[in-house]
């Protein structure tokens, strides 16, 4: 058997009335908190991915940046 908690909850009207018509509330109540927080994890998941490509595409533009005016040192073209 699972560890339960009881609580004692007050809710909007419009969600106890979507809970009216659910058999077992507690197990509908406990899916519909855990799927919330793996949305808020991925959300935050894809936060952290967005700023390190942005980090990264910064230190990609310096370092190219750096080395531009050597990238063509003796690479003239010679097609004469």
């Amino acid at each position: 058997y699972m560890n339960t908690a009881r609580l004692n909850i007050t809710l909007p009207e419009d969600a106890a009335k979507i809970l009216s018509d659910v058999r077992n509330k507690s197990a509908y109540i406990a899916e519909a908190i855990r799927q919330k927080k793996m949305i808020e994890e991925k959300e935050k998941l894809k936060k952290k991915l967005e700023s390190a490509y942005k980090l990264a595409a910064q230190e990609d533009y310096e370092t190219y940046r750096d080395w531009e005016d050597t990238i063509q040192d003796g690479l003239e073209d010679d097609t004469r």
